[in-house]
């Protein structure tokens, strides 16, 4: 147990810095509120109008696709450095992790999830 005491440490001198320093800019930070701070930021222009309407639904399912194949792809990093010691089972479970996951990258690409219109 005496060897995760560093890390132990570590995380409540983050908490405690973390802490302060938003306590502090609490108490200490200037506060004066006025229509132009309380205005959206829109690279610095004034907004023409509020947006209305609806989001197209392929922007959000661009945006899944993007989360899911950027998650099951950080898999592949810690196998190829463990890759050596896996061996021969290694090397056929991460054919089958890839291959389920181009199939779902063609199944996207088919169905025309992947085409912005």
């Amino acid at each position: 147990m005496s060897e995760y005491l560093g890390i132990v440490i570590f995380f409540v001198l983050s908490g405690a810095v973390v802490s302060a320093f938003i306590l502090l800019s609490s108490v200490l930070g200037p506060k004066k509120p006025s229509a132009v701070k309380s205005e959206p930021f829109e690279c610095g222009e004034v907004p023409f109008a509020l947006p209305m309407g609806r989001v197209d639904v392929k922007f959000y399912l661009t945006a899944i696709l993007f989360i899911l194949f950027d998650v099951e792809l950080v898999f592949l990093y810690p196998w190829a450095v463990a890759y050596r010691g896996l061996g021969v089972s290694g090397l056929v479970e991460m054919v089958i992790f890839v291959v389920i996951l181009m199939a779902g990258f063609f199944y996207a690409w088919d169905n025309g999830a992947l085409e912005w219109s």
